[in-house]
């Protein structure tokens, strides 16, 4: 199940309405012409079951968002992100954009990633997230899939 956006109903021709958890929006997208194969192959997020359902990834493992022409506000907004960090009031502080770009909008957040990061040298994926998850969830954030 996706954490992020659900798709709540599938219209047909590649187009569908999308529920954001996180905002509560509720939109219409479509899948880009020039992306329907991309979409179509799954296979890219067998380990990122919690993933946007339109996110996709190519063959050298470049991200794709397959809806960017009528992509939500909220990742208008937020560009495409795996990870939202919030602060204890539930502002945005950071995000971990694609597979591990990490972006502090702060420098306490900035400061505390230096920390992180040599710990997460050599994990795989889950542990990647479990690993930074917990430790911002430890350091009073939140974080948002």
């Amino acid at each position: 199940m996706q954490l992020v956006h659900c798709i709540t109903e599938d219209r047909g021709d590649y187009t569908f309405v999308v529920y954001n958890y996180y905002s509560g929006d509720v939109k219409e997208v479509r899948v880009d012409p020039d992306k329907y194969a991309l979409y179509e192959d799954r296979s890219s997020l067998e380990n990122l079951p919690e993933a946007c359902p339109f996110l996709r990834f190519d063959d050298r493992g470049k991200a794709w968002c397959t809806v960017h022409l009528t992509r939500p506000d909220i990742c208008r907004d937020y560009c495409c992100w795996r990870l939202l960090i919030l602060d204890s009031g539930g502002r945005r502080v950071g995000r971990v954009l694609y597979q591990r770009t990490f972006m502090a909008d702060n420098d306490a957040l900035r400061n505390l990633w230096e920390r992180i990061k040599p710990t997460l040298t050599g994990l795989d994926d889950r542990e990647w997230d479990k690993t930074l998850i917990d430790t911002l969830m430890a350091s009073g954030y939140q974080v948002r899939r």
